[in-house]
């Protein structure tokens, strides 16, 4: 399963990209590549602050919440992987989530490696705790940036049953690929959007708000399968 912004939207949280080409008021060039971090390292610092501290200000919705418990239906067989970098599916109670664009909530020491949780400002260039080098960047993967455990997210596309993707707009590769991947390894594909995503490759599309979409879906896929209620 595949999650993208439109999941989170109706949360509060801002898409990739509004229509005048721009992500949250700033060119995406400016604050999400790695050269705009070697070129401005205080303003991709402050962007990137401002919006982990958004999060205090969102909350999982009703979509999220039903991801969650198909959870506790499926255990191990569900593989959630989101696009997401904000915490709405943690929140929600999801416990298995995938960050394949990494998280707000993170922070990466570019010095020793180390990854470590993060809920406060970078701005001001804090010390790592592992090697005590000011070299801490946001965790989030940037343009021109491999995503997270693709190769995982690969074995995953290939041998599963029913590929769903919600809340994706089809444009941003890797992820736009995904169905091909399912489709060649013989899944099912379903797509729950807004409106059909650019790639029309899937079985089966439904359009419509993720709120009502997906805990509509995930009771018809409980009940499919035996589950309580």
């Amino acid at each position: 399963m595949l999650t993208g912004a439109g999941i989170s939207a109706e949360s509060g949280v801002p898409t990739f990209r509004d229509s005048d080409g721009l992500w949250e008021g700033h060119d995406p060039q400016q604050v999400a590549t790695p050269e705009a971090f070697e070129e401005d390292r205080a303003l991709v610092q402050r962007f990137y602050d401002a919006r982990r501290a958004s999060l205090a200000r969102v909350h999982p919705n009703a979509a999220h919440r039903a991801l969650a418990e198909l959870e506790t239906v499926l255990g191990d067989d569900l593989f959630l992987v989101t696009q997401n970098i904000d915490d709405l599916h943690e929140r929600a109670g999801s416990t298995r989530v995938h960050h394949m664009h990494g998280e707000l909530l993170a922070a990466w020491c570019q010095a020793c490696g180390h990854r470590m949780h993060w809920d406060g400002t970078l701005a001001d260039e804090p010390d790592c705790p592992g090697c005590g080098t000011a070299a801490l960047r946001p965790d989030v993967v940037w343009f021109g940036e491999m995503p997270y455990g693709m190769d995982e997210i690969h074995r995953a596309l290939f041998s599963c049953d029913l590929f769903v993707s919600i809340g994706t707009s089809g444009v941003v590769y890797p992820a736009a690929g995904f169905v091909d991947y399912a489709i060649a390894g013989g899944s099912e594909t379903l797509e729950l959007n807004l409106e059909r995503a650019l790639n029309s490759d899937f079985h089966l599309s439904r359009q419509g708000l993720a709120t009502e979409l997906v805990p509509a879906w995930v009771a018809e896929l409980s009940s499919a399968v035996g589950a309580p209620g």
